[in-house]
């Protein structure tokens, strides 16, 4: 067994709180999203996605795998179980692309994948 790495000492400044220049304040921060007033966040966009897509469908979405900003409003990918089985790991999943407007209300949807709940992605 490997003997365990001794912890790194944690990096201090020496610049005072409130001293540092607006560059170093801003050289480890993203810009934020620029969205405009009326626009879901996140967290909406991705309840407004799954709450959407599970009226259309009569389904309940099992998870959403991702969310991603557009010019328009949201894109997200949603996925459902189609089809229960035991074991859980032979149920039929599906993946949805979701596109959502600017006030977080649906405009479209397309089945994009399905696959069995055990399988694995592997890279191509």
């Amino acid at each position: 067994m490997a003997a365990a790495e001794p912890a790194r000492p944690r990096r201090t400044s020496s610049r005072s709180a409130g001293e540092g220049t607006e560059q170093d304040t801003n050289a480890h921060r993203r810009p934020a999203p620029r969205r405009r007033p009326g626009t879901p966040g996140p967290a909406a966009a991705m309840r407004a996605a799954a709450e959407q897509l599970a009226e259309l469908l009569g389904r309940l979405p099992d998870s959403v795998s991702s969310l991603k900003p557009t010019e328009d409003g949201w894109v997200a990918q949603v996925e459902v179980v189609e089809l229960e089985r035991i074991p859980d790991t032979t149920s039929v999943m599906a993946s949805y692309r979701v596109a959502l407007d600017e006030e977080g209300e649906l405009i479209s949807y397309e089945r994009t994948r399905r696959y069995s709940r055990g399988m694995i992605d592997r890279p191509t």
